[in-house]
């Protein structure tokens, strides 16, 4: 019934299994991959005739955890799985970026690629399981696509590199500063995809030697899926690349001066008009039959590629004039918004990102419950790409795949210079609206998600700047841009993007559009995003000398530790006690199980106020100290004073005065104000104090 194919390797001392065969054979291929007890069903199915019309490669990943892989049930009203998170999501672009360079050009028919979690040990992460299976099942189903590829990930712990390290290793890496970097690498045998990292200032050398050990050590499983298509790889789909060869010819012939003279305009819009004017004269020029038809619009945009990419091979010539290394003008300001928190706005050329930041408390900390269990973020970034950043109409909604994409990759490289929680006690989130883009609004979400942040008082341990570089690769010559334009971003062969501070690499992303690229051509490109991204450092270093300081409008938060065993009796019965703390004082009160609490308001009136009230419960009186205290009760042998908190305390009639008196009411009224030293605590807890050894109009004790 079942022709099963199964291959074991030993990987990074675990088994990696790949079988087929079983499960969903209606699919055109599906293989289920299992590392530990983390197991990951990839499915392919591909559409065998291309929808008419279709002017684009319709690829789709979804990536999908069940809450059953690990033995749960999901949260909230809906007991089932819902829209796709934010992890799902970028691990769902993660799949397709590597994956989508390698179908064969000119392929336009449907594909859809589904990863689903099934089981999960908590131990092993199924992000680059589902990318090995997503490869694997590509491999076997006959689709047109030149993989296999492999993936890997890659930790740099105590200096060395260490293989596919285990699910709490990657968790803690902000909290664990013996490992300084999580790495997904994804590649062919010869070259590399894709990387996508964080890292804690890391040197180059460092960052380029974890990519080689990533690339070297998922070969074993190249070779796996290679072994296993020999065996049971179904026919190769019956495709050939379309040839437009003639019509190029006529395309080129028409238009070739016109796009050329048209890429000398160095404004962008003004840019994109004559383009359009040079589409529209080449359209005429090779009639209009031909001009309505899918073949002219790839003929069109080869044009443009082969006029831009062969003037920077050649000459080294930009559309905008600029140099290869040369960085565009910016433009830095600090302070715009006068309710915010933080904000800045960060130009370079024609990209602008306006980032606001706001502090927040513990109350405004993200929950982020998936099947791996439920975290607390303290910091978040959201990234916003408005149609009018390009001079375009078009639809506002939610957060797209895109958005959320560039939001993760500015939060991998602002997080590695956070200061520690214990510090810095408040929430923060920053929300990068890009106002205008024309190449790299990511790189300008972390710059100015820095200045920001320094803006609205955070103590950043470094500012951190970044740089998108680009890829011409013409037969064995090739010319690394730095700070692509958009137009260099689409019609070239690398968007690889590096963020960090003067000292190291904090991200490093990169995604190839051709079958990889050398080790040479990788290097190059960091030393020249290095020499980059320390001049962006200047340049914002002129608009923020220092950090800025804290908006009236921010809260205020005061952090202080009590002994957890008083935990319950700041809390009291029910709730009770601290809810009369926050409604008298007005302040937020945020206390963990290891004792550590947080009081938070814009008033530091009430911050006050409520520290006394959670110390005069949780700590204990000092003997020998003095303090200001209220008389509650008379009696023929003394008077009790509550001086600390609701704590009572003694003073004897023979402690009220130095001169005898026959009963305290002659000196002494309910509800008086008085200052007494705290002379013993008995074993019992009874209190001793003493009025008469404090000077009652200075509070200071008086020597005998």
């Amino acid at each position: 019934m079942f022709n099963i194919i199964k291959k074991e390797i030993e990987w990074g001392g675990q088994t990696l299994t790949l079988e087929t065969g079983k499960i969903a054979r209606q699919a055109d291929s599906a293989v289920m991959a299992t590392l530990g007890e983390t197991t990951v069903l990839a499915t392919v199915v591909y559409a065998k005739k291309v929808k008419p019309g279709q002017d684009f490669f319709p690829l789709t990943v979804n990536y999908q955890e069940k809450y059953y892989a690990a033995g749960k049930i999901p949260g909230g009203f809906f007991k089932r799985e819902g829209r796709p998170s934010e992890r799902e999501t970028l691990i769902s672009r993660l799949i397709d970026r590597p994956i989508r360079p390698l179908f064969v050009s000119g392929f336009m028919n449907e594909v859809q690629i589904t990863c689903t979690v099934l089981s999960h040990d908590m131990e092993h992460d199924s992000d680059v399981l589902a990318m090995i299976a997503s490869s694997a099942a590509l491999t076997l189903s006959g689709a047109p696509f030149m993989g296999p590829i492999g993936c890997a990930r890659v930790g740099f712990i105590n200096g060395e590199y260490v293989l596919n390290p285990d699910v709490d290793d990657v968790a803690k890496l902000r909290l664990n500063p013996e490992n300084r970097l999580d790495l997904i690498i994804a590649g062919t045998k010869d070259a590399v995809m894709m990387v996508e990292s964080e890292a804690y200032e890391l040197t180059e050398a460092e960052m380029l030697g974890a990519v080689k050990f990533g690339h070297d050590a998922m070969q074993p499983v190249i070779d796996m899926i290679i072994e296993m298509a020999e065996e049971g790889a179904k026919e190769p789909f019956d495709f050939e690349t379309p040839d437009h060869s003639e019509l190029y010819a006529k395309v080129a012939k028409a238009g070739e001066k016109a796009i050329r003279d048209a890429f000398a305009i160095g404004e962008k819009q003004e840019r994109y008009a004559a383009v359009a004017d040079a589409k529209a004269m080449i359209a005429e020029a090779v009639g209009e039959e031909e001009a309505e038809t899918q073949a002219f619009e790839t003929c069109f945009k080869k044009l443009e590629s082969n006029v831009l990419r062969g003037d920077l091979v050649k000459t080294g010539k930009r559309i905008d004039g600029r140099s290869l290394t040369q960085v565009r003008p910016i433009v830095c300001e600090t302070g715009l918004l006068p309710r915010t928190h933080g904000s800045a706005l960060f130009t370079r050329g024609e990209t602008q990102g306006l980032v606001v930041t706001t502090l927040g408390t513990g109350d405004d900390e993200q929950m982020v419950d998936d099947i791996t269990g439920t975290t607390r973020e303290n910091f978040m970034l959201h990234y916003n790409f408005p149609p009018y950043s390009v001079g375009e109409c078009g639809r506002m909604g939610s957060a797209g795949r895109r958005e959320i994409g560039h939001g993760k990759l500015g939060w991998r490289a602002l997080q590695a210079v956070l200061p520690s929680p214990t510090d810095f006690p408040y929430t923060i989130r920053l929300v990068s609206e890009i106002t205008e883009s024309n190449g790299s609004s990511s790189m300008a979400t972390v710059c100015g998600g820095s200045l920001s942040m320094m803006d609205a008082g955070v103590p950043l341990r470094a500012p951190v700047a970044g740089i998108a570089m680009g890829l011409v690769l013409e037969g064995e010559d090739f010319a690394v841009l730095t700070d692509i334009l958009g137009d260099e971003d689409h019609l070239g062969d690398m968007d690889f993007k590096v963020a960090g501070t003067e000292a190291g690499i904090t991200t490093m992303q990169m995604d190839i559009k051709v079958a990889g690229i050398t080790q040479e051509i990788m290097s190059q490109a960091l030393d020249q995003a290095r020499d980059a991204r320390v001049h962006i450092l200047g340049e914002m270093a002129k608009s923020m000398t220092s950090a800025g300081s804290f908006s009236e409008h921010a809260p205020k938060i005061d952090s202080f530790k009590i002994n957890p065993d008083k935990i319950r009796e700041v809390i009291g019965s029910g709730g009770k006690v601290i809810r009369e703390i926050v409604e008298t004082s007005g302040a937020k009160v945020d206390i963990n199980d290891e004792g550590i609490i947080k009081v938070a308001s814009t008033s530091q009136d009430a911050i006050d106020k409520a520290k006394e009230m959670i110390m005069s419960i949780a700590a204990d009186p000092e003997i020998g100290a003095i303090y200001t205290g209220k008389v509650v009760k008379l009696m023929d042998f003394g008077a009790f004073v509550n001086f600390f908190g609701k704590r009572d305390g003694l003073v004897h009639v023979s402690q009220i005065s130095s001169e005898r008196i026959d009963h305290p009411k002659d000196v002494l009224k309910e509800g008086q104000m008085v200052k007494v030293k705290l002379l013993e605590v008995d074993q019992k807890g009874k209190v001793r104090l003493s009025m008469k050894v404090v000077d009652q109009d200075s509070g200071e004790e008086i020597s005998e």
